[in-house]
């Protein structure tokens, strides 16, 4: 394993903080409601851990950058928080970034423990120095297009922006669907309006559109064109990756926020910690929840117990990945290595496909499960 000048931080007992260095997206183009729910599972947890008497009776302290769904902001936050000296990096949300991390990470020999991006290879090579809570996006995409067969839809229409995200996403659906009977066509919107995606629509004969693209725009635009061109008016609009998750999606598209499945990372019931760490989180963020924002939480909960059982020294962080065993919001956490999957991985923490209900936007309603 690589070594670092800071790799003695276990022997200290001043009672100084371990730090952790914590990348969000705060600002645009990074998602920032997303980026907000985040960090605030994240503080919430560090609290927490502070409140039970830190590390060792040392307090835990979070240094935030803000990476703004940024590859080069990413790395170059990851080299600044590596040269301030904290003991592990956590958090990010956008893949494109995680994975400029993870990158920089690996080669500088810093644990990085990923909350929420989900892309499959997050590193070119597997790597002993990055864990990651969310599940792969092959697991996932793959859920949401079973869910997608069994109501009936097999000409899938995709509308994509020229990104390795939503790449490789529509390459998952159309290898998981094709041997099943299922069709993805793609409709290219780097060179697409959102209004004229509906004949373009029209000519495909699917039965399902699935947004592929960013938020609010172009996502919010399609959905408005859609949903108002009555030769579409059957047609079923999807969002995997997970837009319609959020309260500023049903702020800025009203009723058409609705019936519109995506995929979140939640169990059907919270169990005793969950539901605690939902209404508190629930109270500091004034609306509900989501599941990004318990991702976050389990992240620091993950990180606390690993310190507390092996110290705060980086190569013992990284090597103690495949011994943990914590408890967290949404069930029991343990890492291992999974075929395709280039970091230690959670596999899996529940996933549904849920939608908004169009009788009452705020309300979820769980259409499948994986």
């Amino acid at each position: 394993m690589n070594t670092s000048p800071w790799s003695n931080g276990a022997a200290r007992t001043d009672g100084s903080p371990v730090r952790i260095g914590v990348l969000v997206p705060l600002t645009r183009p990074g998602w920032v409601e997303a980026g907000r729910h985040l960090l605030t599972g994240l503080e919430l947890a560090v609290r927490d851990v502070n409140d039970a008497g830190g590390i060792l009776g040392r307090p835990l302290e979070p240094v935030v950058r803000d990476t703004a769904a940024d590859p080069r902001r990413a790395a170059a936050a990851v080299d600044e928080l590596a040269r301030l000296g904290v003991a592990a990096v956590a958090g990010e949300y956008h893949s494109v970034a995680a994975r400029a991390a993870a990158a920089r990470a690996d080669a500088l020999g810093l644990p990085f423990l990923c909350s929420s991006a989900v892309l499959d290879t997050l590193t070119e090579q597997p790597t002993e120095w990055v864990a990651r809570l969310c599940p792969a996006q092959s697991h996932g995409w793959q859920i949401y297009a079973d869910f997608l067969l069994g109501a009936g839809h097999s000409r899938i229409a995709v509308a994509a922006q020229p990104n390795v995200y939503w790449a490789s996403g529509a390459r998952i659906l159309r290898d998981h669907l094709a041997p099943r009977g299922g069709t993805v066509v793609e409709l290219d919107m780097g060179t697409l309006s959102p209004t004229a995606i509906c004949d373009e629509l029209v000519d495909t004969g699917a039965t399902a559109l699935l947004l592929l693209v960013g938020h609010p725009e172009p996502a919010v635009s399609i959905v408005k064109s859609v949903r108002s061109d009555q030769r579409l008016a059957e047609i079923m609009i999807g969002a995997p990756a997970g837009q319609p998750e959020f309260a500023e999606w049903v702020a800025l598209l009203g009723d058409d926020s609705a019936g519109i499945p995506f995929l979140r990372y939640l169990p059907e019931r919270l169990g005793p910690l969950g539901a605690r760490v939902g209404a508190a989180l629930r109270e500091r963020l004034g609306a509900a929840p989501s599941f990004v924002a318990f991702e976050g939480y389990d992240t620091v909960a993950v990180l606390a117990d690993v310190m507390r059982s092996h110290g705060v020294d980086r190569a013992r962080i990284a090597e103690s990945w495949p011994r943990v065993a914590v408890e967290g919001t949404r069930g029991r956490i343990r890492f291992s290595r999974t075929q395709g999957v280039t970091v230690w991985q959670w596999a899996w923490p529940p996933v549904q496909v849920v939608d908004r209900d169009p009788a009452a936007p705020d309300r979820l309603r769980i259409l499948h499960a994986g």
